[in-house]
C-alpha cells in the first residue's frame, strides 16, 4: 500500500475511482474541473493497492477569517470493492498528517 500524490499525468487512473461515485461526470468534464481548479493549488492524493489506485482525495489549503489556515478536502472516494479494508480512513490519516506539514491550524471536509 502506497499513498502519494497524483500528478496531471494520472488523471485517467484518478477518474477510474471518481466516476464510479459520480456517475454523470465524463472524462472531459472531469479534466476540466481539474484544470480550473488549480488556481486554487487543488492537489489530488491516492492510496494505492500495487497498481490499482483504490482511494482519491483532492484537497486544498486555504486561509479564512474564521478557520485561519486549512486544509479542505473537497473530494474523498474509495472503490466499493475496498471499502471494508478501511482505506478512506488511512487516506484520512495521511490528509491530517499533510495539514501538519504544510502548518494548517485544521482539516475540514466538504
Amino acid at each position: 500500500m502506497q499513498i502519494r500524490e497524483l500528478d496531471l499525468k494520472e488523471l485517467y487512473i484518478a477518474y477510474d475511482v471518481v466516476k464510479h461515485l459520480i456517475k454523470e461526470l465524463s472524462y472531459q468534464e472531469f479534466e476540466d474541473l481539474i484544470y480550473d481548479m488549480r488556481y486554487m493549488n487543488y492537489k489530488m492524493f491516492g492510496v494505492f493497492e500495487k497498481d490499482k489506485l483504490v482511494t482519491y482525495a483532492g484537497v486544498a489549503v486555504q486561509t479564512t477569517l474564521k478557520d485561519k489556515r486549512h486544509l479542505v478536502v473537497f473530494d474523498i472516494f474509495t472503490c466499493r470493492d475496498y471499502k471494508d479494508r478501511d482505506y478512506t480512513k488511512m487516506m484520512r490519516d495521511y490528509l491530517s498528517d499533510y495539514a501538519k506539514t504544510c502548518m494548517c491550524k485544521k482539516v475540514l471536509y466538504l
